[in-house]
C-alpha cells in the first residue's frame, strides 16, 4: 500500500465495535452456505500495475481496493461486517504486512482463513505457503473448500515507548540486511524479482563484505543490543569484531524461504533468530554454503548464531526492514503474533 507505515503513532485504526459485529454475522450463517469472500486488491502491486481484476467476481465475493494505508481499516471493517469466511490478499509481502497490521484490531486472535495471491515484487510468504505464482482468486476460493490449511503466526513488533502500537510481519532484518534491501530495489529496477533478486543482492553483499574495509557499511554492520525474553539475557557474541555491533540480524516465523535458502539452518517452527557478528573474510565467502546448510561446523564460535526464541528485545542505532519497508531505529519487542490459517493448494 502507498504511504508510510513506519510512524507507529500514526497507524490507522478501525472502529472499536467492528470485531463483535464480524463474529455475530459469521456465526449466524447456516451450515452448507457458500463461503463469503473478501478481497483486498492492491492495484499498486508489481504484477497488478495497469491491470484490473481478471477473475470473474461472484455475488459472494466482496472487493475492496483501498488507495492507501489510511483507507485499509475502513476497507477491512466493511468486509468484516459482511462476516467473511475467507480474506484474499492480492499483493506482495508489503501488502500482506499492511493488511495484517490493520486487521489485527478487528480480528484479534480469531481471523477468517487468509489466502495470498502473490502479485508483489517479493512474495516470501507465498513461497512458504507453496502457492503458485499464477494463483487466481478462483483458485483461492476453490482451495478454501478443497485445499489445505497452513498455520502461520506473523511476528509482532512493538516499540517499547509505544506499547499500544505494533506492526505484524514475517521477515525482519537489520544491519547489512537493510543495505541489501536497498540493493534489492536496484535489482528490481533491472528486472530481478523474488529468488533472482535474493541471489543478486546476496552476491553483491558478499563482494562488498569480502573486499571492503571495516569502514565499509557492508562489513561494519550496526550497533545492536539483543536480549532474549523472558530472562533479558543478552544474545551471546563470538568476540569477533566489535562486541556491540552485528553484521546482520534476521528474524522470521516462515519455514521456507525464496531460492531454497535456509538462513536458520534446520530450525523449523516458531520465532527464529539469526545474528551474524563481524566475521572474517573467509567466513563471509562461506555464507552461500551456510545458507544452504553446507557450511562449516561450530557456527556460533565463528560468529553465526541461529536459535528459536519465545520473544526478544532489540535496540538498534539504524533502521530495520520489515517485509521490504524501513522502520526507524529504536527499542522494540519482537514476539509471536496471532496464529492464522492460510489457504494453500
Amino acid at each position: 500500500m502507498a504511504g508510510p507505515i513506519h510512524e507507529f503513532s500514526h497507524l490507522p485504526r478501525p472502529k472499536a465495535n467492528v470485531k463483535s459485529a464480524w463474529r455475530v454475522r459469521r456465526d449466524a450463517r447456516a451450515e452448507g452456505d457458500p463461503p463469503i469472500v473478501g478481497l483486498i486488491y492492491n492495484p499498486r502491486s508489481h504484477h497488478n500495475r495497469g491491470q484490473d481484476l481478471t477473475s470473474k467476481i461472484s455475488p459472494d465475493v466482496f472487493v475492496a481496493q483501498p488507495g492507501n494505508r489510511d483507507q485499509l481499516p475502513e476497507a477491512l471493517a466493511r468486509l468484516a461486517e459482511r462476516g467473511i469466511d475467507l480474506l484474499v490478499i492480492n499483493g506482495g509481502d508489503g501488502t500482506v504486512r499492511d493488511v495484517l497490521t490493520c486487521g489485527e484490531p478487528i480480528f484479534g486472535d480469531d481471523w477468517p482463513a487468509v489466502a495470498v495471491l502473490p502479485k508483489g515484487k517479493t512474495n516470501a510468504l507465498a513461497v512458504d505457503l507453496g502457492g503458485p505464482s499464477d494463483w487466481t482468486l478462483q483458485c483461492a476460493v476453490d482451495a478454501y473448500e478443497n485445499g489445505k490449511r497452513v498455520k502461520r503466526s506473523p511476528m509482532a513488533i512493538t516499540p517499547l515507548d509505544q506499547p499500544d502500537a505494533r506492526v505484524l510481519g514475517f521477515i525482519l532484518g537489520a544491519g547489512a540486511f537493510t543495505l541489501g534491501t536497498k540493493a534489492g530495489q536496484s535489482a528490481h529496477k533491472l528486472g530481478a524479482f523474488n529468488s533472482l533478486a535474493v541471489g543478486v543482492t546476496t552476491f553483491w553483499g558478499i563482494l562488498q563484505a569480502v573486499f571492503g574495509t571495516r569502514a565499509n557499511p557492508w562489513r561494519r554492520g550496526a550497533k545492536m543490543d539483543l536480549r532474549l525474553a523472558p530472562s533479558g539475557v543478552p544474545l551471546e557474541h563470538s568476540g569477533l569484531g566489535e562486541p556491540e555491533r552485528r553484521l546482520i540480524l534476521l528474524a522470521s516465523t516462515l519455514e521456507r524461504f525464496p531460492g531454497g535458502t535456509k538462513p536458520f539452518g534446520s530450525l523449523g517452527k516458531g520465532l527464529k533468530l539469526a545474528a551474524l557478528d563481524q566475521i572474517s573474510r573467509w567466513m563471509t565467502l562461506m555464507l552461500p554454503a551456510i545458507l544452504f546448510e553446507f557450511g562449516p561446523k561450530n557456527l556460533r564460535k565463528r560468529g553465526f548464531h541461529q536459535l528459536v526464541a519465545q520473544s526478544f528485545e532489540m535496540e538498534l542505532d539504524d533502521q530495520f526492514i520489515l517485509d521490504g519497508e524501513a522502520f526507524p531505529a529504536g527499542r522494540y519487542r519482537v514476539e509471536t503474533g496471532p496464529e492464522i490459517d492460510f489457504v494453500a493448494p
